[in-house]
């Protein structure tokens, strides 16, 4: 074990490690380094207090302005009361029965104060928080430490206040930096200016200046892009050398087939799509392909058309598909497309047709056992299903083609355990609904070729986004509801999106707690609280609706917790018109096709992403209608809820939507989520704005893993690369 995976334990004591690993999970030394500054504070310039967002651990940079102490009445006690400034802001710090503070918590002293923001009388304050004074004599040890440079200012926690790491980080650049390897190759770093990480590392920690900040950052930002594409180069390389069997459409086909009986002709975007998944089948290496689209834009037809061509080359094709609504839903979409082509060996159907099945987790035993028998027998050419699929007991004759649809929602781990099923690795081709930033793209899904479908197909109307400040403007929704009834007497439908479905918590919250809720959230409006009231649910809200504004309609529920059979019975006979308005969860999201729907209300507009509510309002305007979405919102004007929404409502574009949903998220937490097994989010990379570092790096590193695929000549880069990843998906990556 090398120096830096020691146990912090050694390095801080035991009481302090604890708090590191359960407050900050940081736990080696090597973590420790590597919890970079989120900004830096020059000695004499105060932190802009306008600028705090309730409920964060924050650490200022303020002077004293007043110092009060309140005695409590009818009761021992006191409050300390301490207002420090910037120049032009104020923020109070309350001390409960602590007034021996005033003796050092004087007016004009300047110090850093730490805790978390909170909210009282409508202004914004710290309650007891931890503290340290930089204007004692000119001797002590803080005004040393801090004196003519940068003052580092660490992310941290209530317990961990960031002087407190600001100490433990010192000991360790003290006592293991010359311990610190160097995972780039020594060429990479003197072509591209780089220093060492060593020195990276110090000067990233104790800068000089805003000179030597950058310099590290541009190091680290290096260290975080390269090692990550030369996991991704490996897994890419690997997987291109495996076998694959070649899947070619034959002339006169079932594909052939099922494109003369389309009604429409394929948009050039589809066509061109197509053909790249095409020439990838034909290959004797997996494809491997990720296929991202704006909504609406026929990815479905796209990949249905892939199931076909490797139909048509004597192999099977999978549909893994996230939720049972969504799976049934594709289950019946691509069966209505195929017509009697769907009913292969079934009394009518075509011979040249092939059987489709659908495989969900609570289908009835008979029906399962029957679907379970066609993928084995290889009379099922096209499987659809959830996680079902990937149960043991399901085999295959000869599996082909995986598709796995809204990747996001799935682990590598999960749609690898599906391919695994193959007797030689079946190509897979990846679908999100989601447009994704292209460096995003190259970083998150980096071991996959990607093709985009940016056009709509013919016929697709246009949707149009309004806000609704419900609180502001009551009348707002009154329309919005009359605007539903005015859809529904044109013959067409309607979606009403909640957040919450209802049945997870008691009817009845106590008036106490609601009323305290309520001022609370007076008291933080447009701030990230969870003091808000409980979000509005689909059986409520279907419940108030069919007794009120849409009273007279045919109102129902769709939501993830009915019985399969209750949703798919929902699900139908919305489709066929027999339904008004669906109120429903965000099972709708993704993949669920009603042309004859053409309004949404999606409630708590504030509480869902950018991207899904732009996927969201993707279900409407899918005919010859145009499509109304309606965001119905609390959140006043100007706050950063409503900035979103507004962001929705003016524009269509998805990919700029995702653009600015990323910026006002922690971008490590999206690669995350596709990268199972990293251990650390990016903490100096920005895959929006740092797309050249990417770029190049990517290049860099398919150079290195084409000349040394083990990174025998690069141990140190070896390292970097077992940190990034945990054990059991380092394993994977090394099996390919």
């Amino acid at each position: 074990m090398g120096a830096l995976d020691e146990p912090l334990t050694k390095l801080v004591g035991d009481r302090t490690a604890k708090v590191l690993a359960d407050s900050l999970k940081l736990r080696t030394v090597g973590d420790l380094l590597h919890h970079y500054p989120r900004r830096y504070v020059e000695r004499g310039q105060l932190t802009s207090l306008d600028e705090l967002e309730i409920d964060e651990h924050v650490t200022v940079l303020a002077r004293i302005e007043k110092v009060t102490l309140i005695p409590f009445r009818g009761r021992k006690g006191d409050r300390l009361e301490v207002v420090v400034t910037d120049g032009r802001s104020r923020l109070s710090l309350v001390f409960f029965n602590q007034g021996w503070r005033q003796k050092e918590l004087r007016a004009g002293a300047q110090g850093l104060f730490a805790g978390k923001v909170g909210v009282f009388n409508r202004s914004r304050q710290l309650v007891s928080p931890d503290y340290q004074l930089l204007d004692e004599d000119a001797g002590s040890d803080a005004a040393k430490q801090f004196a003519g440079r940068l003052i580092p200012v660490y992310g941290a926690s209530a317990q961990m206040p960031s002087w407190k790491l600001s100490i433990c980080i010192e000991t360790a650049l003290t006592k293991h930096l010359a311990d610190v390897g160097e995972p780039l190759p020594a060429e990479l770093r003197e072509r591209h200016e780089l220093i060492p990480l060593p020195e990276a590392l110090e000067l990233i920690h104790r800068p000089r200046g805003q000179a030597d900040r950058e310099r590290a950052q541009s190091r680290l930002r290096w260290d975080e892009a390269f090692v990550l594409q030369v996991a991704l180069a490996r897994r890419r390389a690997a997987e291109s050398a495996l076998p694959a069997v070649p899947r070619r459409a034959r002339e006169g086909g079932l594909l052939d087939a099922f494109d003369a009986r389309l009604p429409f002709t394929l948009t050039e975007g589809q066509q061109k799509v197509s053909a790249e998944i095409a020439a990838d089948l034909a290959t004797e290496h997996p494809m491997h392909r990720l296929l991202q689209g704006e909504v609406g834009s026929g990815k479905t037809l796209v990949a249905l058309r892939a199931m076909l061509a490797v139909v048509d080359a004597g192999g099977q094709a999978v549909l893994l598909a996230p939720t049972e609504v969504l799976a049934q839903q594709h289950h019946r979409s691509i069966v209505e497309m195929m017509g009697d082509l769907a009913e292969g060996g079934m009394l009518g159907g075509s011979d040249l047709g092939t059987r489709v099945v659908l495989l969900t987790g609570s289908m009835g035993v008979p029906a399962r056992r029957q679907a379970l028998l066609d993928m084995a027998c290889g009379d099922a050419g096209i499987a659809i299903g959830t996680h079902a699929l990937i149960e043991d007991k399901v085999q295959f004759q000869d599996l082909g083609l995986v598709v796995v649809d809204e990747q996001h929602r799935f682990g590598v781990e999960q749609r690898d355990a599906l391919r695994a099923k193959g007797d030689q690795p079946p190509h897979l081709l990846v679908m999100t609904a989601t447009p994704i930033p292209r460096t995003v793209a190259m970083t998150v899904f980096g071991d996959l070729e990607t093709s985009v479908l940016d056009q709509l197909p013919a016929g697709r109307s246009p949707i149009s986004t309004h806000v609704v400040p419900a609180l502001e403007k009551p009348n707002f929704l009154t329309r919005a509801w009359e605007r539903v009834r005015e859809e529904v007497a044109k013959g067409h439908q309607a979606y009403v999106v909640c957040p919450r479905i209802g049945d997870e918590e008691p009817a009845a919250e106590p008036k106490k707690r609601r009323r305290a809720a309520e001022e609370d959230f007076e008291e933080v409006a447009g701030a990230a609280s969870d003091e808000r009231r409980p979000p509005l649910s689909v059986v409520e809200t279907a419940g108030k609706l069919a007794t009120g504004p849409l009273g007279g309609l045919r109102v129902e529920i769709l939501h993830g917790r009915l019985a399969p059979e209750a949703k798919d019975d929902v699900m139908r006979r919305f489709a066929a018109g027999e339904v008004d308005v669906l109120v429903a969860t965000t099972v709708i999201e993704v993949g669920v096709n009603v042309p004859n729907s053409t309004a949404m209300v999606i409630m708590d507009a504030d509480r869902f992403g950018v991207s899904q509510l732009h996927q969201l309002r993707g279900r409407v305007g899918r005919g010859s209608a145009p499509g109304l979405c309606l965001l119905v919102s609390d959140m006043p004007a100007g706050s950063a809820a409503r900035s979103r929404l507004d962001a929705v409502a003016g524009t269509l574009d998805g990919f700029e939507l995702s653009r600015i949903d990323l910026e006002q998220r922690r971008e490590g937490d999206v690669l995350g989520q596709a990268q199972s097994g990293v251990k650390s989010s990016l903490k100096v990379l920005s895959v929006l704005e740092d797309e050249e570092v990417i770029l190049t790096a990517r290049t860099e590193a398919t150079r290195l893993v084409a000349e040394d695929p083990d990174l025998t000549a690069h141990p140190e880069l070896r390292t970097a690369l077992e940190s990034l990843l945990d054990e059991d998906r380092a394993a994977y990556m090394e099996k390919g």
